[in-house]
């Protein structure tokens, strides 16, 4: 079977590299070149921490078992760390941490309160603020290095004949016997079935090529898909594992570096306005990180960058054929990070085998069909640490 994949981020890569894994002739396909879009800016946090629907919160648990055993099967530098995670709250905020405890406890998720001495410990060389009232440990939540681990995903996938090439898809079509892409070019390209994995331009390529996959699209200041992040090259900082607080959420990146998120801050993000270090936001940013370093820095030196997530209309997971007739198969997910092992694999067996997979049952895109999207329940993540 030859499958054509679109989009090769984290999760067309994933889906690349199992489709080939198993067989089939593989042909990757992205607009600007693997992990240009949505994976080169993501907090990239492995957990289903503050995954309310059961449907969805067992779905980021089984991704998160994913990725501990592809750590063991796939070559390369190390790209996953399960270092666990530990979560801050003052007095404003105790509460909700105290209900997301009581809440994941209950569903067998590991969480347990930890005294400051031992927050330090397990967090690395950061100061927890006095105004610090309560820290949990979650230990079976970890990060992943986004680079990394699409760089050895893409080898993994070209050692098992999978072919990755630059190419921009303008539309998909379903013909009899097998589908087809036509690029910006005018070239068409035929295959046996087409994966879109192309993040927050499916709603724009689906309506192109006459399937209904809703996204959220609105790109400016206020809405919920326009993020925020800051790469910290200096001061290199011991950070261990990934750390919450109500000011600013913590990362390690590679070298010493460290990735932060203010969540609070994205309302004032405009995504048509370049980010400066030295702009209003960047400096909020300085200021928060500061105020976290165990040894005063004069000047931290920190790129904020813009991200625009990539978010169904209703905030869940999209993974299935486009009809039940159609050969394009659909996949789509705020939780790329945590879930694209694990969609990667599922997908790939749907698609070789015809053999439905349980875990995807409530994600299928037909779940659109006859809703009008103004009707369409939106999840928004406000809180830091609910994305």
């Amino acid at each position: 079977m030859k499958v054509i994949v679109v989009g090769a981020g984290i999760l067309g890569a994933s889906v690349a590299r199992s489709l080939a894994m198993a067989g089939e002739r593989v042909h990757l396909l992205d607009q600007w070149g693997p992990g240009t879009g949505t994976t080169a800016t993501t907090f990239a946090w492995v957990n289903a921490n503050r995954k309310l629907d059961p449907d969805y919160f067992r779905l980021n648990v089984a991704g998160m078992e994913e990725h501990a055993k592809l750590a063991h099967e796939l070559g390369g530098p190390q790209a996953y760390f399960p270092t666990g995670s530990v979560h801050c709250a003052d007095s404003r905020n105790e509460s909700w941490l105290v209900s997301s405890v009581e809440r994941l406890r209950s569903l067998d998720y590991p969480a347990h309160w930890v005294e400051r001495e031992d927050a330090v410990r397990i967090a690395g060389d950061i100061r927890i603020p006095d105004s610090i009232t309560a820290m949990a440990h979650f230990p079976n939540e970890g990060y992943v290095l986004p680079e990394r681990l699409l760089s050895n995903l893409l080898a993994d996938a070209r050692r098992h004949g999978a072919e990755i090439s630059v190419g921009e898809v303008v539309a998909v079509h379903d013909d009899p016997g097998g589908s087809r892409v036509v690029l910006a070019g005018g070239e068409t390209r035929t295959a046996d079935r087409v994966v879109l994995a192309t993040g927050r331009w499916t709603d724009d390529l689906a309506t192109r090529s006459g399937l209904d996959i809703p996204m959220m699209t609105d790109i400016r200041r206020g809405s919920p898909i326009v993020g925020l992040l800051g790469y910290v090259t200096s001061p290199r900082v011991d950070l261990r594992c990934v750390v919450h607080t109500p000011s600013l959420n913590l990362r390690p990146a590679a070298h010493g570096r460290t990735v932060v998120q203010a969540l609070n801050l994205n309302s004032g993000v405009d995504p048509k306005a370049p980010l400066s270090a030295d702009c209003e936001i960047a400096r909020a940013i300085v200021q928060r990180f500061s105020r976290l370093m165990t040894e005063r820095n004069p000047s931290p030196e920190i790129e904020p960058r813009v991200a625009i997530r990539s978010m169904p209309a209703d905030g869940q997971t999209i993974a299935g054929y486009a009809s039940e007739r159609s050969r394009v198969y659909c996949l789509v997910t705020h939780s790329g990070i945590t879930l694209a092992p694990l969609l990667g694999r599922l997908a790939a067996a749907e698609i070789v085998n015809d053999h439905t997979q349980d875990l995807l049952q409530a994600f299928r895109p037909t779940r659109f069909a006859g809703v009008r999207r103004s009707e369409l329940n939106i999840t928004r993540a406000t809180r830091l640490g609910e994305q």
